[in-house]
């Protein structure tokens, strides 16, 4: 992938699609790419987060480990990125992702991130907004087993 394709790929995501196209550019570049194999875990749930990642081709699932097993509550594709909410809390990951197929991911460090959020107070907001919508997504997984167990 092209770094114009990188920068397109960036702005196609909701949290960065306000951004100046030299600061995408800028966060491209200085970003990792990274690929795994087919079943490879990108993070473990408990971790410490250390980078977070824009999926630029392939798919993985986001689990939970539960006190009944491993729970599947999403599934990660291109365009999309995973891995904040440790680098913005300072708490270890939320959630193991592992991949269906081989996956490239840009990886995005937590110092650039950190950076990136301290420079563009609109990404700030878009992350509000996407955490949010996570938030609800879950809160509807949860409504549903419990119907489902009644």
């Amino acid at each position: 992938m092209s770094l114009a394709e990188e920068v397109d790929l960036l702005r196609g995501i909701p949290l960065f699609e306000r951004m100046e196209p030299a600061k995408l550019k800028l966060l491209a570049i200085s970003s990792d790419r990274v690929n795994f194999r087919p079943n490879a875990v990108m993070m473990n749930q408990g971790d410490d987060g250390d980078a977070a990642y824009v999926i630029m081709s392939g798919k993985g699932d986001v689990l939970i480990d539960t006190p009944g097993g491993e729970i599947k509550v999403a599934e990660i594709g291109v365009g999309q990125i995973v891995g904040e909410i440790a680098i913005l809390i300072d708490v270890p990951r939320t959630a193991t992702v592992r991949t269906e197929e081989g996956l490239t991911a840009l990886k995005i460090s937590k110092e650039n991130f950190l950076r990136l959020l301290h420079g563009s107070p609109q990404v700030a907001v878009e992350i509000i907004r996407v955490l949010a919508a996570r938030l609800e997504n879950t809160n509807a997984q949860l409504r549903e087993a419990v119907a489902n167990k009644s």
